[in-house]
């Protein structure tokens, strides 16, 4: 994380405003043995999804179809090599593969093609250690697999199903523990229309799983909240301080991390200022290696 005296510098003499909401995190660890919860039907309530029967590995496979037909592409032959490696099932070579089809990234993009990568992944891992050396591929396809899932391809027959988004950010949020699933999966509780009081009460805790992993999307959202009072007990500075971290590390084109840090900057009170700098001074030096 790039987080240094740097951004407690910038908070401390106010520079660039943003605002966003807080809400507190007693930040327990994620049980990662847990079993993933599975939601059958749309209108289930998260306490439904809790108490539904655990979805097994086997389970899982079927919920994460292999394309239905592969299509001979002509491949470059700098990328002969990966290809082969991919097809003798090596999970590297297949989420390089899963990538460049994703991005268009020296060939040409289909989503499609990616998500066959991903799904071979899946299917193959799904029971793989999280302590192993490719748990964070594994992880990482079924993350890709749900966005694509909550968005659907166009012209194919993946279509938009936001209970298999769920299943696939529960899996790799509860069994691998992974920061980004855990935000997804947040999100999926929190932006519900209809989210009940445990909807939320999950999507809080997911947030601040994430957060407190230094993911910093959910820093930013988890920010917002708790600067806001955004259906939490308002907690300005705590707020403020993940904003800052949010704002650290936000990529170039996630505008909207730094608008909101700089509204709350601008908002926030001398005392507010001066509190965020403590806990972002504990911050940075637990996270010190």
């Amino acid at each position: 994380m790039r987080t240094s005296r740097r951004i407690i510098l910038a908070l401390m003499l106010g520079a660039t405003p943003v605002a966003v909401p807080g809400f507190a995190f007693d930040g327990a660890p994620a049980n990662q043995d847990s079993a993933l919860p599975v939601v059958s039907q749309p209108a289930a309530s998260a306490a439904q999804a809790l108490n539904a029967q655990a979805l097994n590995a086997q389970a899982l496979k079927k919920a994460v179809p292999v394309a239905a037909t592969t299509t001979t592409v002509t491949v470059a032959p700098s990328l002969n090599s990966l290809q082969y490696a991919a097809e003798g099932g090596h999970p590297v070579a297949q989420w390089k593969l899963g990538r460049m089809y994703a991005d268009g990234d020296g060939v040409t993009q289909d989503d499609v093609r990616a998500f066959e990568y991903f799904s071979r992944i899946a299917n193959a891992h799904a029971e793989d250690s999280p302590s192993a050396p490719q748990a964070a591929i594994v992880a990482n396809a079924f993350v890709a697999l749900g966005r694509y899932y909550l968005n659907g391809i166009p012209n194919s027959k993946i279509k938009p199903d936001t209970e298999r988004a769920r299943e696939m950010f529960s899996y790799a949020a509860s069994y691998f523990g992974n920061a980004d699933a855990q935000y997804d999966l947040a999100r999926l509780y929190l932006k519900t229309p209809d989210a009940s009081r445990d909807d939320f009460r999950y999507g809080a805790r997911w947030l601040g799983l994430a957060a407190q992993k230094g993911q910093h999307q959910a820093q930013a959202m988890l920010g917002q909240m708790l600067f806001n009072g955004d259906r939490l007990p308002r907690q300005a500075a705590r707020g403020l301080m993940w904003l800052t971290l949010a704002r650290d590390n936000a990529a170039p084109d996630e505008a909207w991390i730094k608008e909101s840090y700089n509204r709350a900057i601008a908002k926030a009170s001398d005392d507010d200022r001066a509190m965020a700098l403590q806990m972002l001074e504990h911050w940075v030096q637990g996270r010190r290696d």
